[in-house]
């Protein structure tokens, strides 16, 4: 696909959206069930559900564009489910996973709130107000997890994470 206006370059980023959260589905179930701590895994359970509400947001805004979903692969979604396999395949300790995905997940949402950041303002400016809507609450729900892990973060024990003699 050539990408020649900004109605192109609105749908390529769409189907990254698109492919980013139904990859992170994916990804999220393997961080709920890597952790240990039953709070981290009660909430990438969550936000595994709240993800297929944004996957079906996505459906809906490529229905309101009158076209098919898409999903492109998304080099940078792929590189972080990497990262996470190259770890675990270290044998961490629980704390040290517990850890790593907290910090996975800040780093997936990071780029899930630059994604729907520049996809709105696109949306804005081609006139679909009612797409932009739609992502804005996608974008609210991402910023809301971030803090969430953000919190978890500052909260974590390092100390467990001490290396023993």
């Amino acid at each position: 696909m050539s990408i020649d206006s900004t109605e192109d370059l609105f749908v390529s980023g769409l189907k990254h959206a698109y492919y980013t959260e139904q990859r992170l589905l994916d990804a999220l179930e393997e961080l709920e069930q890597s952790s240990s701590s039953e709070e981290l895994k009660s909430g990438f359970a969550e936000h595994r559900e709240e993800t297929e509400t944004q996957v079906e947001r996505i459906e809906q805004v490529f229905d309101q564009l009158d076209a098919e979903p898409e999903a492109e692969e998304d080099p940078i979604v792929e590189a972080m489910i990497q990262a996470h396999e190259e770890f675990m395949d270290q044998d961490p300790s629980d704390e040290a996973i517990d850890r790593f995905n907290i910090a996975a997940g800040q780093k997936s949402e990071h780029y899930e709130i630059a994604t729907y950041g520049n996809l709105i303002p696109m949306a804005d400016q081609l006139g679909m107000d009612d797409v932009a809507d739609t992502l804005e609450e996608t974008l609210r729900e991402e910023q809301d997890e971030l803090e969430t892990l953000s919190e978890k973060g500052e909260q974590f024990d390092y100390g467990e994470l001490e290396a023993s003699d």
